[in-house]
């Protein structure tokens, strides 16, 4: 506490001493412009007996001169012409009264002549010198300000020559940016899905908590932990949580804080963040996207000095150097692992690296119960069946599809979230929204439709595909239409037929152009890029190539410019060649099957495509009615069924949301009012009034939506027969 009213002081002290010296340096500017005007006392009579003064005014010793023609009246004095000091009040008051007396013209016995008005006649072209005096002292300040300018010129001088010999510190630039987390509300529990990464750091909680339980056997905690992870995996969320269950100190600061415009700020500022850790100890620092300081040390394209290069060295020292650090751990976060410095990961600074995978099914299903947690759902909710549909997203999207969700529900006007809207929130996610407006004509219409129908009927024949989830031709993003799929059983491991099933589903769209319009289109430039990209991973990384053989070519992962732009490629050109014809190969077998599959199933390929030019979007249960025979018509009702079913049941969400709001609103205000009776706030008598009102707004409520509920088919046929009878 003490420090910290020190460092208020220092801080009211600098700024105190900035404002005096922005004062002194505008005092010095006036007085440097004004130093031109200045002009002898002698000066000034002989250009008053000159009649070149029009008027002054006189302050303390000094006269401000207005000349004929000089500044305007209206600015005077604060703007002057010239001016001037004296030494006796008599002598200039005297000076200027003599002067302006001689101005008047004088009778031959001595007296003023007179105008008709009995004024006195000037002479001609003389000009009266109107004077103003005010013969105070001048202000102290005035007199000190030159002394004091000088004082402290000298003193910021002193002390800038400190802060520069001291790394800037006096100015904050070497100051850590590191906030203390004094209190987080997140938990352990908070976070799902990550089981194992949690038990990996309840071990530094526990110790930071009990420590004697670990060193009565020897053990010693870790210095450093790594979280490591594709991002939205939970990184950052695990640190919070370490910060909340810990009840240590908890300082966090981002990788790129360290980094600065000037020379040494970083790794000054390194020093900063452990010396005030150590002050706290025991404590956790917790630094998130530490690559952006930490990458591998002579990585620098452009040679010379680095200064992030600087900065970790210093992180270096300070995490496992001579000094000890006892009782400080450090957290990172990142996502490119792959070009931190090895001298940063190795044991002794980060000991543990924690790897945060993408969740699981069941960990998908913890990570959607806990963001639902606070959000009214509807009764149709499945969160097994949101799970499996959510294979391969990360916790951060979870989240987004949820809260998509709950803004359309909010834009329906309806007070709960329906299946329809988490799936709608998925579509979002993954693909962009709906592009409903967009103008497309019935030419391309006809082409998506087709392009889409050959993804889908190919994944729905290959055993080792995915399931299909819908089709559409909706624009979304960047795509006319769009076929989802998703793998049911969560798989980990890819099998090589699975890979070469998917290929041949991708290349299914441009396979029904051929077979349908006997010509090909731009739209199928992302699948082949996608298939190309799977062709050569069998290839070069995965050894599923039986000509290449079981050879890694170390092509994998992201490149890191610094590290890798001077690596030669790891193969010959002749073997080079070879993987390209592998590739090819792979790719022409699954365009061939692709070919053949859609070659047999053309009247599938039509019937697809009526349907989805007439309805736009196909589902997974009609799908599967027109491979086992089901004509257009029936599909098409089918879809009309589902479609209808769904409306009804948004607008039945909605109007129950309506009777609930509604009847929590009259419940919330008979309650208020019964317990205002009770305190004596109101009448018993009033009380029963506002409960008759409230039930006979909740009839004529009720009334309304009765009057209001679209009738079924049924309802409308059996009124039509009572009218006719």
């Amino acid at each position: 506490m003490e420090k910290k009213k020190n460092n208020s002081f220092k801080t009211m002290l600098i700024y105190l001493a900035i404002f005096v010296f922005g004062i002194a340096l505008i005092y010095w500017v006036v007085s440097a412009n004004n130093k031109e005007k200045e002009i002898s006392y002698t000066e000034f009579q002989q250009i008053v007996q000159a009649g070149q003064v029009a008027e002054i005014d006189v302050y303390g010793y000094t006269v401000r001169i207005r000349k004929v023609g000089g500044v305007e009246d209206k600015n005077f004095p604060n703007k002057v012409d010239a001016y001037c000091s004296f030494m006796s009040v008599n002598e200039l008051t005297a000076f200027i009264d003599t002067y302006n007396e001689s101005l008047y013209v004088k009778e031959a016995d001595g007296s003023y002549k007179l105008d008709e008005n009995g004024a006195r006649v000037l002479k001609e072209g003389a000009v009266i010198v109107n004077a103003t005096y005010s013969f105070e002292s001048e202000p102290l300040l005035s007199s000190i300000m030159p002394y004091v300018s000088v004082v402290v010129i000298v003193v910021i001088g002193i002390f800038l020559f400190k802060s520069m010999s001291g790394n800037n510190k006096g100015f904050g630039f070497g100051k850590s940016k590191a906030k203390l987390v004094v209190s987080s509300n997140v938990r352990f529990a908070d976070v799902a899905g990550a089981e194992e990464e949690k038990q990996e750091l309840k071990e530094i909680v526990e110790f930071l908590k009990n420590p004697a339980r670990f060193t009565e056997l020897g053990a010693r905690i870790p210095k450093g932990v790594l979280l490591v992870g594709p991002p939205g995996t939970g990184k950052t969320l695990l640190a919070k949580a370490v910060a909340g269950e810990s009840k240590v100190p908890f300082f966090s600061i981002s990788g790129s804080d360290f980094v600065e415009l000037y020379v040494g700020v970083g790794a000054s500022r390194v020093r900063d963040l452990f010396d005030t850790a150590k002050a706290s100890a025991p404590c956790i620092v917790f630094i998130d996207e530490i690559d952006a300081v930490g990458r591998q040390r002579g990585a620098g394209l452009g040679g010379g000095n680095d200064e992030r290069e600087q900065t970790l060295n210093q992180m270096l020292v300070e995490m496992d150097g001579f000094e000890s650090n006892s009782g400080i751990i450090v957290l990172a976060a990142t996502n490119r692992s792959d070009v931190l410095d090895p001298a940063l990961t190795r044991p002794g600074r980060f000991d543990r690296q924690v790897y945060v995978h993408l969740p699981d099914v069941k960990g998908r299903e913890e990570i959607i119960k806990v963001h639902a947690k606070n959000k009214p759902l509807s009764d149709d909710v499945d969160f097994k069946r949101i799970a499996r549909l959510t294979s391969g997203l990360a916790g951060a999207d979870i989240e987004n599809l949820l809260n998509e969700a709950a803004l359309l529900a909010a834009r329906d006007g309806r007070y709960k979230i329906t299946m329809v809207d988490i799936q709608e929130g998925l579509n979002k996610v993954l693909m962009g929204p709906k592009k409903v407006s967009r103008v497309v004509t019935e030419e391309d219409k006809k082409i998506t439709a087709i392009h889409e129908a050959g993804h889908a009927i190919v994944a729905q024949s290959l055993p080792n595909c995915d399931n299909v989830q819908e089709i559409s031709i909706v624009p979304r993003g960047h795509a006319g239409g769009y076929t989802l799929t998703f793998d049911e059983k969560d798989e980990a491991h890819m099998t090589k037929q699975k890979l070469l099933d998917t290929i041949a589903m991708m290349l299914g769209g441009r396979s029904a152009e051929e077979t349908m319009l006997n010509d090909i289109t731009t739209g199928a430039s992302n699948d082949i890029e996608r298939a190309t990209n799977i062709a050569r991973k069998m290839v070069i990384e995965w050894g599923m190539s039986d000509n290449i053989g079981l050879i890694s070519f170390g092509e994998g992962g992201q490149i890191f410019v610094g590290r890798d732009y001077q690596k030669q490629v790891p193969y010959s050109q002749e073997l080079a060649c070879k993987i390209d014809q592998e590739v090819k190969k792979i790719i022409n077998d699954a365009h061939k099957i692709a070919k053949d599959i859609l070659a047999s199933k053309k009247d599938v390929i039509e019937k697809v495509t009526q349907i989805l030019l007439n309805k736009q979007t196909i589902y997974k249960e009609e799908f599967e009615m027109l491979f086992d025979g089901a004509s257009v018509e029936e599909v098409e009702l089918a879809i009309d069924k589902k479609e209808k079913e769904k409306r009804e049941y948004q607008e039945k969400a909605k109007r129950e949301a309506i009777e609930e709001h509604k009847t929590r609103d009259i419940k919330s205000r008979v309650e208020t009012a019964e317990a205002l009776a009770k305190a004596g706030v109101i009448s018993k008598q009033d009380y029963e009034n506002i409960k008759k009102d409230a039930e006979k707004e909740f009839e004529e409520f009720n009334k309304q939506m009765k009057e209001s509920e679209p009738k079924t088919e049924n309802n409308s046929d059996n009124g039509e027969n009572n009218t006719g009878e």
